[in-house]
């Protein structure tokens, strides 16, 4: 496990942005966090780090926003989504096929049907109103208490 410690949301986007900039094609990501731990702002960082100049913006309602980038980046938000059914109607098993990459927030909702490859990436609040502790756990790598099994 790696732990970074942001102090702003220019340095979690900045650590957003060297996660994706390590990303192989068809590799998915993972976001476990309460509302407010700064998943889309992790998020936004990400999709510059896979060469996306898109706008981003939590996909709540939509479930799914498309962006393009060196490859097409799929973000999912599954914070409405409560079982399989509600997941196979968003086209996510779809998506995981492609060589694009997905970024999922809310992964709590939806535990089970993540890939074990997918790179998984827990949100806590820090000590002080904008610090943000960022934990990435690599494929294969589970943290007990909220983002595995």
């Amino acid at each position: 496990m790696l732990e970074i410690v942001s102090h702003s949301e220019k340095q979690t986007e900045a650590a957003g942005e060297a996660i994706g900039s390590r990303l192989g094609p068809g590799e998915a990501v993972a976001l476990f966090g309460e509302m407010g731990a700064g998943k889309t702002a992790l998020t936004r960082g990400i999709c510059r780090g896979l060469g996306s100049a898109d706008p981003v913006s939590s996909p709540t309602f939509s479930i799914v926003n498309e962006y393009s980038g060196r490859r097409k980046i799929y973000h999912f938000d599954m914070y409405r989504i409560s079982g399989a059914e509600d997941l196979e109607s968003t086209g996510y098993y779809e998506y995981l096929k492609t060589d694009g990459n997905v970024i999922v927030e809310w992964s709590e909702n939806i535990r089970d049907e993540l890939p074990d490859s997918a790179v998984r990436i827990l949100m806590e609040n820090g000590k002080t109103e904008n610090e943000r502790v960022i934990k990435i756990f690599s494929a294969g790598e589970k943290d007990a208490e909220r983002g595995g099994d």
